[in-house]
C-alpha cells in the first residue's frame, strides 16, 4: 500500500507535543530526525534529546484526510510553510535496507556477510551476520576500528571478553579468528539473544553471554569494549579487573576530542599504545600492567 508522509519543522521543545498530536489524528508511525546534523552525544540516563531544529515525520495510511490533518496542524499553531506532504509508493523496506548492507573485508583475512549474501572471498574467515534485533554490522567506524583491530592480534588460546556486545560480532569473529574461548556481555537482552544466534550461525561453540550483573568475576586475555567514552571512563575499574595481567584492552566507541579523557584514565591500568583514527572515531588499546597505580 501506498503511505501519506508528512514532515513538519519543529524543535526539541515543541516536537514531544507534535508527536502525541500527530498520534491522535492517526498517524501510525512518527519518527524524530536532525534538520541540520547536529550532534547528540551521550545523553544522560532516563532522557530523550533531541535536536534544537527537529523535523517530525509522520506516516499515514494513503486514504487519510490531508486536508483536514494540515487544518489540525496549523490550528495548533504551525505554520503552512513548515508542513510538507508526499505520498510514497509501497516498497519493501527489510530489502531496501539489506541493498546498504553489502560483504565487507576488515583487516587481512575477516570478511562480514550478510546471511542474504554470498562471500566474496570462500576461503577467507567469513563471518555469516544476520544483526537481527541488535546493533552491530561493522558499518560503523567505531566497529570497523574493532574488526580490523582483532584481525591483527595473535588470539590462538586466547580468551577475549566483548563488553557490550550488541549482535555478537565481535566475540564471534574472536572466535573465528582463532580465540579459544569467548564471553560476551551487554544490558540488553536481544543483544544476548542476537550474539548467541550469530554464534549458531557461524557454528562458534566456545561463546557464552551474560549480563553484566552475572559476569564471572574471570579475568580474560583481551577485553574489547564498543561503547561510549564516558561509560568507558566510569567502568575503567570493573575493566581493568577482568584483564589478566599482561593481557590486552580495546576501546572504542570514543570521539577524537574524547580520547585523552579515556586514555588517561585507563593509563592507571594499562601501557597505552598509539591511537587508532577512523572518520572522527578512535581506537584505544593497552596492555594489563600489574595492580592499578
Amino acid at each position: 500500500m501506498s503511505w501519506l508522509q508528512i514532515s513538519i519543522q519543529s524543535t526539541d521543545q515543541d516536537a514531544p507535543q507534535l508527536e502525541t498530536l500527530l498520534d491522535n489524528l492517526g498517524a501510525v508511525s512518527v519518527t524524530m530526525l536532525d534538520a541540520e546534523d547536529e550532534p547528540v552525544l551521550e545523553p544522560d540516563i532516563g532522557t530523550t534529546p533531541l535536536w534544537s531544529r527537529t523535523v517530525v515525520v509522520a506516516l499515514f495510511p494513503a486514504d487519510a484526510h490531508q486536508v483536514m490533518i494540515r487544518d489540525q496542524l496549523q490550528q495548533s499553531g504551525i505554520s503552512s510553510q513548515a508542513i510538507a506532504c508526499e505520498i510514497l509508493e509501497d516498497r519493501d523496506w527489510e530489502r531496501e535496507w539489506m541493498t546498504h548492507f553489502k560483504p565487507t573485508r576488515f583487516g587481512q583475512r575477516l570478511w562480514i556477510v550478510p546471511s542474504w549474501a554470498e562471500p566474496p572471498e570462500p576461503e577467507a574467515i567469513n563471518l555469516d551476520l544476520d544483526p537481527g534485533l541488535a546493533f552491530g554490522t561493522g558499518t560503523h567506524p567505531t566497529t570497523a576500528l574493532c574488526l580490523t583491530w582483532l584481525d591483527g592480534q595473535v588470539l590462538e588460546n586466547k580468551s577475549l571478553i566483548d563488553y557490550g556486545c550488541g549482535s555478537g560480532i565481535l566475540a564471534v569473529a574472536a572466535l573465528l579468528l582463532g580465540a579459544e574461548r569467548a564471553t560476551a556481555t551487554d544490558i540488553d537482552p536481544q543483544a544476548l539473544e542476537a550474539t548467541l544466534d550469530n554464534a549458531a550461525r557461524n557454528r562458534v561453540t566456545r561463546l557464552s553471554c551474560f549480563a553484566p550483573e552475572k559476569m564471572p568475576q574471570e579475568t580474560a586475555d583481551i577485553l574489547i569494549a564498543n561503547i561510549l567514552a564516558n561509560p568507558l571512563i566510569s567502568l575503567a575499574q570493573e575493566l581493568a579487573s577482568l584483564t589478566r595481567p599482561g593481557g590486552t584492552i580495546a576501546l572504542s566507541g570514543i570521539l577524537e576530542e574524547q580520547a585523552d579523557n579515556v586514555r588517561s584514565r585507563y593509563a592507571n591500568w594499562f601501557d597505552m599504545n598509539v591511537t587508532e583514527v577512523q572518520d572522527g572515531w578512535v581506537l584505544l588499546s593497552g596492555v594489563r600492567r600489574g595492580e592499578p597505580a
